[in-house]
C-alpha cells in the first residue's frame, strides 16, 4: 500500500475511535498533558517508587477527579516505558557481555581464563550469590567443579559428584536446564550426603542449572545459585544457557587444537610410509613436503591450492562455504574424507564447529585412493592455517619478547643475527632507542588479578611496541619497553605518554621510568641491560617520590639525575646546566663563569663580589644579567641555585671540555 494511502488509513482509524497500530502507547487513553511530571522523572531515571508522588500530590492539594485520573493513566504509561528502557538497557549489557565473552573464546589462550570469564559474567549478569562449573570425568565416571565465582566453602568448591546425583545430575540426564527455588525441599533430583553437606555449607537455596553440551552429549553444568529463595525468570535461565553454549564452544576449541596437534604428529609419521611406496605415494609425499613448508613460512588458504593443484594434476581451489555444493560440504564434513559430486571432488575444511569452506578439485572424475587422501590432508592443513591465523598477532609478541630478553640478558651475541631478527620485526636496533620499565600501580591482594593485571599490561605494552616498531616483554613484575626515540623528542616526552597510553588501556595508574637515550644497542654486550637497570632506578625514584601513574626519566631529577644514570653522564649533567655560559665565554673570551663562581663563593652579594673580583659593581651586574639571559630568569632561585653551584663545581673538578655545538 502506498504511503500516503496507509497515513489516510491511519487518520480514519484514529478518527473512528480505533488505536491506529503505529501508536506506542494502543491500549491507554491520552492524558491531556498529565505526562510532564512523569517524563521529568522518566528523563532522570527515578526509581519507581518516585512515580507515586505526582498522583499523592494531585490528591493532597484536592485537584478535581478528572486530574487525578489523567495521572494515573499518565503514570501507568510511564512505568510500561520505564520498565521497557531499564528491559532494554538490561539486555544490552547481556548482548555486550556475550559479546566480549565470544571474543574471549576467539583469541583462546588459556582455557581456565575463558571458562572464568564466563562463570563470572554470568553472576555479574544474573546477579546471583554464586556462580559455578562443573565437567564430567570420563576416566573416573563422575562430575567435579571447574570453576567457582562466589564460593567461600572449601568442601563446596572441591566436590566430586556421581554421575545422576544432585540437581546437575538431572540437567545431564536430560539436558535440559532445571531450576528449584528451595534445593532441600524439592525431591525432583536424588540427594546425596555428600552434596547437600556441600550445599548446605555454602549456604545456598535457589539454583538453576543448564547443560554444557557437544553435539548430543552433556559435558558439564553451568549454575547460578542463590542463598536465598528465588525464581529465576525465562530470560536469566536463556542467558545462562547461552554463557554455557560458549562455555562448550571453549572446550571443543581446546579439544580441537589438542587434535590438530595430534593431526600434525599423524602427518610426520604418515611421510615416513610414504618413502617406501610407489610413484603415486612419492606424489603424495611432494604435496606433505610443500604443504609443510607452506606452513613453516606461513604461507596461506590459496598457496595450499596451488601447490596440490601442481602435484595432482588439475585444478584445486579454495571455496568458501555459500559457493560450495551444500550437499557434498556436509557429507565431506560429516564423513571426514572427501566426496565426488559430478566430475569435482569436495573436500571440506572444518574449523571446530566452524564450516569456512572447502578444497575443490575441478575436472578429475578418476582419483586415485592415495591422492584422495591427499586432498583430504591438504583440507586439513587448510583448516590448520585458519587456525594459525587466530594466534598469529600472539606469536609475534612472545617472538618480539624473547627479542627483548636476548638483548637484556646477552644470551646471543652474535649482532648479525641480533640484527636480522630485529629487521623481520621490523624494529631497528641502530638507531636511538630509550629502555622503559613499566609497572602498575593498582595493587591487589588477590594473587589471580594481580597475574590478571600483569597479564594485562604485557598485552597493552607489547601492540603498542609493534605498532611503535620496537620491543616488549614481561619482566621483574612489570614489563620493560625498547622504543625508538623520534626526533625532536626526549626521553621524558616518551615516558609519559607511554604511561598515559598504558594506562588508558588497562584503566589502571602505570608508572613508567626511562632510560637515557642510547644508540648503537649491539656495540656492547650490557648496553641494553644497563639501561634497563637506570630505567629501573628512575621508576623506583618516581614512585619514592609519590608520583606513581607518572612517566619521567633521569633528565628530570637534575643533579639527582647523576645519582640514577648508570654511566654517571657529568659531562652531560655540567652541560645540560651551564653549557651556554661556559659556550659563551668560548665564544667571547667574557668571564661568566669566573664571575658565577666568585658570585655564589660571596653569599650571592654583588657588592662583596666586585671586591672579590677587583671591578666595578656595575660590571658584576652586567655579567649577571647576561648570565640570567643564557640560564633563564629562575636561575637564582634555590633549586636551580644548587644545580648551577654544582655543575660549577664538576666542571672545575673533572675538566670537562664544551661538545661541539652539534651534540648540544
Amino acid at each position: 500500500m502506498p504511503r500516503d494511502h496507509l497515513q489516510s488509513a491511519e487518520r480514519s482509524a484514529s478518527a473512528a475511535g480505533t488505536p491506529a497500530r503505529t501508536r506506542p502507547d494502543a491500549g491507554l487513553p491520552a492524558a491531556d498533558g498529565a505526562e510532564a511530571p512523569f517524563l521529568e522523572l522518566l528523563a532522570r531515571g527515578a526509581p519507581a517508587e518516585a512515580y507515586e508522588q505526582p498522583v499523592l500530590l494531585a490528591r493532597a492539594e484536592g485537584r478535581p477527579a478528572e486530574r487525578v485520573a489523567a495521572l494515573e493513566r499518565a503514570k501507568l504509561l510511564a512505568l510500561r516505558v520505564r520498565s521497557e528502557i531499564e528491559g532494554r538497557r538490561r539486555r544490552e549489557a547481556e548482548l555486550s557481555a556475550l559479546f566480549e565473552t565470544a571474543h574471549d573464546l576467539a583469541g583462546l589462550r588459556d582455557l581456565d581464563a575463558v571458562l572464568r570469564a564466563i562463570v563470572q559474567r554470568a553472576r555479574s549478569l544474573l546477579g546471583t550469590d554464586v556462580a559455578y562449573l562443573s565437567l564430567n570425568d570420563p576416566e573416573r565416571g563422575d562430575t567435579y567443579m571447574r570453576v567457582t565465582e562466589g564460593s567461600v566453602a572449601a568442601r563446596f568448591q572441591q566436590l566430586r559428584l556421581g554421575m545422576g546425583e544432585g540437581l546437575g545430575g538431572l540437567v545431564a540426564q536430560t539436558a535440559r536446564p532445571y531450576v528449584t527455588d528451595d534445593y532441600f525441599r524439592d525431591d525432583r533430583f536424588q540427594h546425596t550426603h555428600s552434596i547437600d553437606t556441600g550445599v548446605r555449607d555454602e549456604g545456598l537455596v535457589a539454583i538453576l542449572g543448564v547443560p554444557l553440551t557437544l553435539g548430543d552429549h552433556v559435558i558439564g553444568v553451568l549454575f547460578a545459585a542463590d542463598r536465598r529463595s528465588r525464581v529465576f525468570e525465562r530470560e536469566q535461565i536463556a542467558l545462562l544457557g547461552s554463557f554455557a553454549a560458549l562455555a562448550a564452544a571453549a572446550i571443543d576449541t581446546a579439544n580441537l587444537l589438542a587434535e590438530t596437534r595430534e593431526a600434525l604428529a599423524g602427518l610426520e609419521r604418515a611421510n615416513e610410509i610414504i618413502q617406501d611406496r610407489s610413484a603415486v605415494i612419492e606424489r603424495a609425499s611432494d604435496v606433505h613436503d610443500r604443504l609443510a613448508e607452506l606452513v613453516l613460512r606461513g604461507g596461506g588458504v590459496h598457496d595450499v591450492a596451488a601447490a596440490v593443484s601442481e602435484v595432482l594434476d588439475g585444478t584445486v581451489e579454495f571455496t568458501e562455504a555459500p559457493a560450495a555444493p551444500a550437499r557434498a560440504l556436509e557429507s565431506s564434513r560429516a564423513e571426514g574424507h572427501a566426496v565426488r559430486h559430478g566430475d569435482d571432488w569436495i573436500a571440506a575444511v572444518a574449523a571446530g564447529d566452524e564450516l569456512p569452506g572447502a578444497l575443490v578439485l575441478r575436472g578429475h572424475p578418476g582419483l586415485d585412493p592415495v591422492d584422495q587422501r591427499t586432498l583430504e590432508r591438504a583440507a586439513l592443513v587448510t583448516s590448520l592455517l585458519l587456525l594459525a591465523r587466530r594466534s598469529a598477532a600472539e606469536a609475534e609478541q612472545r617472538v618480539r619478547g624473547e627479542l627483548l630478553d636476548d638483548l637484556l640478558d646477552a644470551r646471543d651475541r652474535d649482532p648479525r643475527l641480533l640484527r636480522d631478527r630485529a629487521t623481520r620485526l621490523r624494529a631497528d636496533l641502530d638507531a636511538t632507542h630509550a629502555v622503559l620499565a613499566a609497572r602498575l600501580e593498582g595493587g591487589t591482594a588477590d594473587a589471580d588479578q594481580e597475574a590478571d593485571a600483569r597479564r594485562r599490561l604485557w598485552a597493552a605494552a607489547s601492540h603498542l611496541a609493534a605498532t611503535r616498531h620496537g620491543l616488549a616483554a614481561a619482566r621483574d613484575g612489570g614489563t620493560v619497553l625498547l622504543l625508538p626515540l623520534a626526533p625532536g623528542h626526549t626521553a621524558t616526552d616518551l615516558a609519559r605518554r607511554t604511561a598515559r597510553e598504558l594506562g588508558t588501556a588497562v584503566h589502571e595508574p602505570v608508572t613508567v621510568g626511562a632510560s637515557a637515550p642510547v644508540g648503537q644497542l649491539l656495540a656492547r654486550a650490557d648496553t641494553v641491560a644497563s639501561a634497563y637497570a637506570e630505567a629501573r632506578r628512575c621508576l623506583d625514584t618516581l614512585r619514592l617520590l609519590g608520583r606513581a601513574g607518572d612517566g619521567s626519566a633521569a633528565e628530570d631529577f637534575g643533579f639527582l639525575g647523576l645519582l640514577l644514570a648508570g654511566e654517571r653522564d657529568i659531562a652531560g649533567f655540567v652541560d645540560r646546566t651551564i653549557g651556554r655560559v661556559v659556550a659563551y665565554d668560548e665564544r667571547r673570551g667574557t668571564e661568566l663563569l669566573r664571575t658565577l663562581d666568585a658570585y655564589f663563593a660571596c653569599g650571592m652579594s654583588p657588592a662583596r663580589t666586585k671586591d672579590e673580583l677587583h671591578v666595578h659593581v656595575n660590571t658584576v651586574a652586567q655579567r649577571l644579567d647576561r648570565v640570567g639571559r643564557l640560564l633563564g630568569g629562575d636561575w637564582q632561585s634555590p633549586e636551580r641555585a644548587l644545580e648551577i653551584q654544582l655543575a660549577l663545581r664538576l666542571h672545575r673538578l673533572s675538566g670537562v671540555t664544551q661538545p661541539p655545538p652539534a651534540q648540544r
